[in-house]
């Protein structure tokens, strides 16, 4: 496919989005927020005063009303870092406290896909950075933001090709580079149905940094020039105090039985392990949906079964008659695994590819996943090799091993400490990415 027809299937494809925006919506009001955004319309930059010379002294001389911050003003240019989603934002966190030591008067621009995305977002960094949806790939809407927000260099996390965004970017001489690159066999497949737009958009990037060397190779079969490994920079996420702190106090809410932990859990699992779990279970079972608009439907799912339910949002200690606690919050996933035992990687179990396995092995906690590791391949790799983690093929293997770990210490200590030690090898995946970036940032003026 030309990029001329691929443009063309775009527009066409626009006013669908429409109503694919209103679908979503329906479970996730926050969909119908920034519609703009979306096609490329943003509110007008900020003004900055300036100053001119008039002999002696200088006089404040505003620019016109509505006018965009002039290229070249006093506020260095925007390190743009496009995060689709959850994963990438988090994924990000390392990266963006690198960035404010090495360039602390560059603002910082967060685009999204997914209003998850953007809550987490906002979540981690507040005001200290800026965020916008990136709109869809029409040629008028990427020139728009390109042109609005004037971005030094682009950052993609992970994998997300858009190829008019890259050609634009190309064209305005702003570096792109695709960093913590990720890619599966599964959508290296996707990919290369495209296979013309996929390798000109490649060959197009400035950059490519692989997470590992099976990313790479899939990265140079579809057109990435010379792509690097620099490794994950998931492993360089420091649990923050706060949240440890904060997982202190769900362990006394929880009070004294053991506690497992299934996090970001995905749709249809969640079922699968109720249905698996005993009603006499002497376990305190501790379900984290990845998603927040599903909080309600498995809270009734855990309902309709026969168990009693109290919810994160509740608040208050956990009644010892509880059953099921679920955990109805974002950006807390560091404090649920800090309170639990034993703790199962949502995503897995069902053919989702798995949700981040490293951020418990980061905390000391033992770990089970299922056998859809797609998307952390390595990193489940690597973990099931030190020890850290454990496989099981079916909600009832996983009903089972869990007891049987929770139930002896001695077996779960030593995946514990298997789990700090896999984490803490594997970092420096950020440090390495800073040093690829800085080659494309200019310097300051």
């Amino acid at each position: 496919m030309s990029r001329l027809l691929y443009s063309v299937v775009i527009i066409a494809l626009l006013p669908w989005t429409l109503v694919y925006l209103w679908w979503r919506s329906r479970r996730q009001p926050e969909y119908l927020e920034h519609w703009g955004e979306r096609f490329g319309v943003f509110p007008p930059a900020p003004r900055e005063p300036a100053y001119e010379e008039t002999g002696a002294s200088q006089v404040l001389r505003l620019p016109p009303e509505g006018g965009l911050r002039a290229a070249g003003s006093s506020r260095e240019g925007v390190i743009w870092i496009h995060a689709v989603s959850v994963g990438e934002t988090r994924a990000a966190q390392p990266l963006v406290a690198a960035l404010r030591r090495r360039y602390p008067a560059r603002p910082i621009l967060f685009t999204h896909m997914t209003p998850t995305g953007r809550a987490t977002s906002e979540t981690l960094f507040g005001d200290e950075v800026e965020r916008v949806y990136l709109p869809y790939d029409a040629p008028w809407a990427v020139r728009n933001f390109l042109g609005r927000f004037r971005p030094a260099v682009g950052l993609i996390m992970e994998t997300e090709l858009w190829p008019n965004l890259i050609a634009a970017c190309r064209a305005g001489n702003v570096p792109i580079l695709l960093v913590n690159g990720r890619l599966s066999e599964r959508s290296a497949r996707r990919y290369d149905r495209l296979r013309s737009l996929t390798r000109r958009a490649l060959a197009s990037l400035d950059a490519v940094a692989a997470q590992g060397e099976e990313d790479a190779r899939r990265l140079r079969q579809l057109g990435a020039r010379a792509p690097v490994v620099l490794g994950n920079m998931k492993f360089d996420l420091e649990p923050p105090a706060a949240q440890l702190a904060l997982g202190l106090e769900f362990r006394r809410r929880l009070g004294p039985r053991r506690t497992f932990l299934c996090a970001s859990t995905r749709e249809g699992e969640e079922a699968l392990i109720l249905d698996a779990w005993p009603r006499d279970a002497k376990v305190l079972l501790v379900i984290v949906p990845r998603h927040p608009q599903r909080f309600g439907e498995v809270a009734a799912l855990a309902a309709a079964r026969g168990f009693a339910v109290q919810r994160r949002s509740d608040g208050g200690s956990v009644a010892a008659a509880t059953q099921v606690w679920l955990g109805d919050s974002m950006g807390e996933m560091f404090a649920y695994y800090a309170a639990c035992d034993l703790a199962f990687i949502g995503g897995s179990l069902l053919p989702y590819g798995s949700q981040n396995l490293i951020e418990p092995c980061a905390v000391g906690v033992p770990v089970l996943i299922g056998p859809s590791t797609y998307n952390f391949a390595d990193a489940a790799k690597a973990a099931l090799a030190a020890g850290a983690a454990r496989t099981v093929a079916t909600a009832g293997d996983l009903v089972a091993s869990a007891h049987a770990l929770l139930a002896d210490e001695a077996l779960r200590q030593p995946m514990a400490t298997a789990g700090r030690g896999f984490a803490a090898r594997h970092r420096g995946a950020t440090a390495r990415t800073m040093e690829l970036i800085e080659r494309f940032i200019p310097a300051a003026r």
